[in-house]
């Protein structure tokens, strides 16, 4: 079975907006690049499949537009040619190598998890609460930004039980940022109940 990993920026104060955390530079692009290498496909819900189609799809010129830094352009080519699922109850149809997922969401992801491979990538706000509450995530992976924003969406607002994690991994970028990956602990508040 092919692991769900969660991957987000963070700042220190939880807020998850795309915006909120230092800006990208190459080192952290390269990060992201060989994070979302790691995956087989991406899973997203509407909002986060629309800001990075916009942001990341090639355009149909064929060239990367010119605001686009050299090092960022590893990162486009991977999301680009991902494969892609995107959780939606809105939209009829979907490009950008992408398909929509059908059904009840905890059953269509563990479907989707079955399949062979070396994982699913999953980012976003909404559709990683979700995917929490149902026990679906195998990993979270939290780059912490050295950034207080005072405002906007948090991480995992609304969670309806507790997680234990298990640290697994640590990386320190020359920013201040900090990326952590967790893996749920066996013993958590869910199978106690």
């Amino acid at each position: 079975m092919r692991p769900l990993r969660y991957s987000i920026n963070v700042t220190l104060d939880g807020c998850c907006h795309h915006e909120a955390g230092l800006p990208p530079d190459e080192e952290s692009m390269r990060y992201w690049t060989a994070q979302m290498k790691r995956a087989d496909a991406l899973l997203f819900g509407r909002v986060t499949y629309e800001m990075m189609e916009s942001a990341w799809r090639k355009p149909v010129t064929g060239t990367w537009p010119d605001w686009m830094d050299e090092w960022e352009v590893p990162f486009a080519e991977t999301i680009d040619e991902a494969k892609k699922y995107v959780v939606s109850s809105t939209l009829s149809g979907v490009g950008w190598n992408a398909e929509l997922v059908q059904g009840d969401l905890g059953p269509a992801v563990q479907r989707l998890k079955e399949q062979p491979g070396e994982g699913l990538w999953v980012g976003g706000v909404t559709l990683p609460l979700a995917l929490a509450d149902l026990g679906l995530i195998d990993e979270y992976e939290f780059v912490v930004q050295p950034v207080l924003a005072g405002h906007g969406p948090t991480l995992l607002a609304g969670l309806r039980e507790r997680i234990q994690l298990e640290l697994v991994d640590r990386h320190e970028f020359r920013s201040g940022a900090v990326a952590m990956r967790y893996q749920p602990t066996q013993v958590s508040t869910r199978v106690l109940k």
